[in-house]
């Protein structure tokens, strides 16, 4: 965990689980022509050379600052994608897009009141906005950690980190979207993920959410103590069922809007 980049291994741990909202999300987006397609948060580039493959007409570009995870995207998919390392936040095309495809990455993103208008902006007229984000910040997953790093010992190095829940409601981001689009699909879906092996919730977000507090931390023996505290202490939230899976109820935020 000293690298404070993304580990392309770890995140596919749960590749299955972790696809199928963005699958899901996919199914979603209407069936028009596109020439111009985004992938704003792509990581290893699986949903963007879907996307490549239902419009193989497009350009389509897959937009990531993990550099880790593009150089598994251009592996599996070398020629497929425009490949490009940037911030997400500044991320700005050339030309209006037909789609801009967003799966679990914006909720790492600030101010979504000037960030969703921005890029729905993006968008040529009738063009696509698709972007789920995790919406699961109450759940013990994400309450235990940010307990664990007010602890002392703990506090002052993740003092900065503690972020609360960066996803709004969804009427808030109807409020948002809605001004600048003709129309929005807005859902919620809670998945109940059947995990296996020893604290598989915490070793879930040791690539994801606990990524922030770990990298935070000073050495590897620092992350490490963290880590088994966090895990000793989800096991109570997310006990083992009779067979010996661990469930993982986790809900995501999903929007689809048309300019």
């Amino acid at each position: 965990m000293s690298d404070q980049d993304w580990d392309p291994a770890k995140y596919e741990q749960y590749d299955r689980d972790r696809a199928r909202p963005a699958w899901d999300l996919m199914d979603r987006i209407p069936a028009h022509p596109m020439k111009n397609i985004v992938d704003l948060g792509c990581g290893a580039g699986a949903q963007a050379a879907a996307l490549k493959r239902r419009w193989p007409e497009a350009s389509v570009t897959g937009v990531d600052s993990s550099l880790a995870m593009l150089d598994r995207a251009r592996t599996d998919n070398p020629d497929q994608v425009l490949w490009l390392h940037g911030n997400v936040a500044r991320f700005m095309p050339e030309h209006p897009l037909d789609l801009v495809y967003s799966n679990a990455a914006l909720q790492w993103l600030d101010d979504h009141a000037s960030l969703f208008p921005r890029i729905a902006g993006f968008l040529s007229t009738g063009g696509v906005l698709a972007v789920q984000m995790p919406h699961n910040y109450d759940a013990p997953s994400h309450q235990v950690m940010r307990t664990i790093a007010e602890q002392a010992g703990w506090s002052a190095d993740l003092s900065d980190v503690r972020r609360s829940d960066p996803v709004a409601p969804p009427d808030v981001y109807y409020d948002i979207l809605r001004p600048h689009v003709s129309e929005l699909d807005i859902w919620e879906t809670t998945y109940l993920h059947v995990l296996e092996g020893d604290d598989p919730v915490a070793h879930w977000t040791k690539s994801t959410g606990l990524r922030p507090f770990l990298n935070a931390l000073a050495d590897d023996a620092e992350r490490e103590a963290f880590f088994e505290r966090y895990a000793t202490a989800l096991q109570a939230h997310y006990p083992k069922q009779a067979d010996g899976k661990t469930l993982f109820p986790f809900q995501r935020l999903f929007m689809v809007a048309t300019r």
